[in-house]
């Protein structure tokens, strides 16, 4: 009888509080994950926080879920703000909420890539906090020589992005300048040229360092192209309106597809299929297969639920699990269609800082110095509006209700809780769930297979559960004939 492992263990290398869960089999000869769980170990509550308040305070406090992706939640608030007042912003705050937008999709994937994954395949600088915890399946010396020298050149690349967001939005991160009905920066001149020198850089930081460094990993770790697959089926709401009119063309449309479907089709998306699962969540069961626009965030005492095990809700369309993000929005748009895996979520990440970046070069050619760029907002007495784009990391949507000029309802899902949630009502596990089973194990002790997996998605739990526990520790189990527990 083989031996089973089951390992407890918190994730490093991401934002937020996480841990995940996986049972180690031996299949066929191969030791692989055989289940796996994906917990959500922090709760917040931002929806609770923002009841009763000034709608115009939705932005600025949604935009402190998340400091890697704040400006993702700012444009989500607005969207949602705008829909509920029926506004429409004019064209340069539009572009202008487009450029800040994009100035925090290029540093978050640079700093995916070479400060949150690249490090379970490479050795960085000889010094803390580089040194990886697990040093294993480490396959060439030139790749440690590669993300080594290019590690600071990451680093001053993101911050160069920080600070071209900052030119328009203010500040890095969380800006202010994300206004329902428009925006607060006006653009001028010397703005336009000041965030095209640090495009410019950054356009050729991707193209000469960034696609490449992802290309001579992928040689060498070629194999993670048969692993971690996934649902396989993938989904955006569809980023960087084009046209003023809502609904419009976008740089990244919306949309569902299934990878491996001959041809290739892509469908509309429709946010009344979206429902969120609480069975094997820390969440009132009532709130079990609602839209955001009924449901609500209820949480329980986790200790009274023993089915749960995730402060994250499952959301799902359609019934099922939806992978988001770079690779989902990519495939959606036809830019990126190899195939879904470990490999494919970095191809495809790298590949769409360019595409976005390229854009970016284009909607300052269409600003006009000196324009308009806020009509006025007026509260509605009694509305609700959608706020639906996308984070680097994938599909974001604010849902809101107003209720006499105040926030009387307030629901987000965030990228993270479609592709880490925890099983649905079904019994169907989440996304990120299905990638890691089937991953191949060599050292059950250090399964840096399953951390590449779980870095692929670019997880953020800080975004995605809105009571940590101080006293947490470290546990790993082992169960079997020949060992009993340990």
């Amino acid at each position: 009888m083989a031996e089973t492992i089951t390992i407890m263990d918190p994730v490093t290398r991401i934002e937020g509080h996480m841990k995940v869960e996986v049972t180690i089999d031996e299949v066929g000869g191969q030791k692989s994950v055989v289940d796996a769980r994906c917990t959500g170990t922090l709760f917040r509550g931002f929806e609770t926080l923002l009841k009763g308040r000034d709608p115009w305070d939705a932005p600025v406090i949604t935009e402190r879920i998340c400091g890697v992706c704040p400006v993702s939640h700012g444009m989500a608030a607005v969207k949602a703000l705008d829909a509920a007042g029926g506004v429409v912003p004019p064209t340069d705050a539009r572009i202008l909420r487009n450029l800040v937008l994009g100035s925090n999709f290029i540093q978050s994937h640079i700093l995916h890539f070479y400060l949150l994954a690249a490090l379970d395949y490479a050795h960085g600088p000889n010094s803390a906090p580089w040194t990886p915890a697990w040093d294993v399946d480490m396959r060439s010396a030139a790749l440690d020589g590669i993300v080594a020298d290019h590690l600071p050149l990451a680093v001053e690349a993101r911050r160069r992005a920080h600070e071209m967001g900052a030119i328009f939005g203010g500040k890095m991160p969380s800006p202010h300048t994300y206004i329902p009905g428009g925006f607060t920066a006006v653009p001028d001149e010397d703005r336009i040229s000041e965030f095209r020198g640090h495009l410019n850089s950054l356009l050729d930081f991707t193209r000469n360092v960034y696609i490449p460094d992802v290309t001579a990993l992928a040689s060498l770790y070629d194999d993670y192209y048969g692993i971690g697959q996934g649902c396989g089926k993938l989904l955006a709401y569809g980023v960087f309106d084009l046209e003023d009119t809502p609904g419009g063309e976008q740089l990244l449309r919306g949309g569902i597809a299934k990878a491996g479907e001959t041809p290739t089709g892509v469908s509309k998306f429709n946010a009344d299929k979206v429902t969120e699962s609480v069975k094997y969540s820390w969440y009132n069961d009532t709130m079990d297969q609602l839209n955001p626009s009924e449901g609500s965030t209820d949480p329980v005492d986790p200790h009274n639920k023993d089915s749960a095990y995730s402060w994250l809700k499952a959301p799902r369309y359609k019934k099922r699990p939806f992978e988001v993000g770079p690779l989902a929005r990519m495939w959606v748009n036809g830019d990126y269609q190899t195939g879904v895996s470990v490999m494919d979520r970095h191809a495809a990440r790298a590949f769409e800082t360019l595409k976005i970046g390229e854009a970016m070069n284009n909607w300052l050619d269409e600003l006009t110095p000196g324009a308009n760029v806020y009509d006025g907002y007026s509260v509605p007495k009694d509305a609700s509006g959608i706020g639906l784009t996308e984070a680097p990391r994938g599909a974001l949507g604010h849902w809101v209700g107003i209720r006499e000029k105040k926030i009387d309802h307030y629901q987000i899902i965030t990228p993270t809780c479609w592709n880490a949630s925890p099983m649905d009502s079904d019994g169907i596990n989440g996304p990120m769930e299905q990638a890691l089973i089937g991953t191949p194990i060599q050292d059950e002790d250090e399964p840096i297979e399953a951390l590449r997996v779980i870095h692929s998605f670019d997880p953020c739990l800080s975004c995605a559960v809105h009571v940590m526990r101080p006293d947490g520790e470290l546990v790993v189990v082992h169960t079997g004939p020949s060992t009993g527990k340990v």
